[in-house]
């Protein structure tokens, strides 16, 4: 992350009415600025001033569906700024930074997904796409579990464990290499009970100049349960440590 990025973040951030937007889309995502300004005392001018300058913090994107636009939260600029500021000082993943969720500019959908982040790593499609599909990487950001999959459309697919368990698995529904990835996703790790049904994770790569963009959708997740509130926390936690394995060759280190 460049200096001037982090700059307009904290610049985000310091403004009290900012950081209630941040909250009331943190208790309900994807809300439109209609929604938005029934919590503000002010003109609808000056709550789209503030979402403006969320939005050049990539703070909160919008995304089209049908004649409204909805706003999200995208919880990786925090994240980044946070491994880089506050972790080797405190605590890693400080309760109030987990849980952001957000979603893609200018994409048109039918429904509302229920959890969306977006993360830019200098990188190219192609090495992305080996991060995300080869297993010797993913075991160096995600949660120290190795991907095992033919990667062929119908196919199954494995996190696994050190001690062999797998941590969650699914099946691929979609793939693109290295484009797109849609899946199956179902998590093992918690009891049976608790699990619900199966959800669906998409990732999106696009180039943007000499760096990519990766988009990842999670649909399917019942918002206020503690393990959506949990997953949402865990995928900023991946992406930024993809972020960091492919801009730097090291696995993040939070201690």
């Amino acid at each position: 992350m460049e200096p001037q990025e982090r700059e307009l973040i904290f610049k985000a951030l310091a403004d009290r009415h900012r950081r209630k937007l941040l909250d009331i889309l943190f208790r309900q995502n994807g809300q439109t600025l209609m929604a938005l300004c029934d919590h503000f005392d002010m003109t609808r001018h000056g709550v789209m001033k503030h979402l403006r300058i969320l939005e050049d913090a990539e703070l909160i994107i919008t995304q089209k569906v049908g004649r409204e636009k909805y706003h999200y939260l995208n919880p990786v600029p925090i994240q980044v700024v946070y491994d880089r500021w506050v972790s080797k000082y405190a605590q890693p993943w400080a309760h109030s930074l987990v849980g952001l969720k957000d979603t893609l500019e200018g994409r048109i959908m039918t429904a509302v997904p229920a959890h969306m982040q977006q993360i830019f790593i200098n990188t190219t499609p192609e090495k992305l796409w080996e991060a995300l599909t080869n297993g010797t990487f993913t075991k160096q950001y995600y949660m120290g579990t190795a991907v095992e999959s033919t990667w062929e459309n119908g196919a199954a697919y494995r996190y696994v464990n050190d001690d062999g368990n797998p941590l969650l698995d699914g099946k691929i529904l979609e793939i693109d290499p290295p484009k797109k990835l849609v899946t199956t996703f179902n998590t093992l790790w918690v009891d049976e009970t608790e699990r619900g049904e199966s959800t669906t994770v998409t990732f999106e790569i696009e180039p943007v100049g000499s760096a990519c963009k990766l988009i990842l959708i999670h649909e399917g997740l019942e918002p206020g349960k503690p393990l959506t509130q949990g997953l949402q926390a865990g995928w900023a936690q991946i992406l930024s440590g993809l972020k960091t394995l492919l801009e730097t060759g090291e696995p993040l280190v939070l201690e």
